[in-house]
């Protein structure tokens, strides 16, 4: 399952709703891309939500 590496958001649940009012599970995954990231000097590709990276770069311009 895809988790961000920086935060864990992962996987959640909502409901579909019909027309009757029914409702049913279904999945809602977080919006995660994937980034180029340097651990311990390696680069290395991770999940991170669009959150964290929006974050990481108004973090960086300071």
């Amino acid at each position: 399952m895809k988790v961000c590496s920086v935060c864990g958001k992962g996987k959640t649940f909502g409901n579909n709703v019909s027309h009757s009012k029914r409702n049913t599970n279904r999945p809602v995954g977080a919006n995660l891309q994937k980034v180029d990231t340097v651990i311990d000097g390696k680069k290395r590709n991770s999940y991170v939500c669009t959150k964290c990276i929006k974050t990481a770069k108004k973090n960086a311009n300071n």
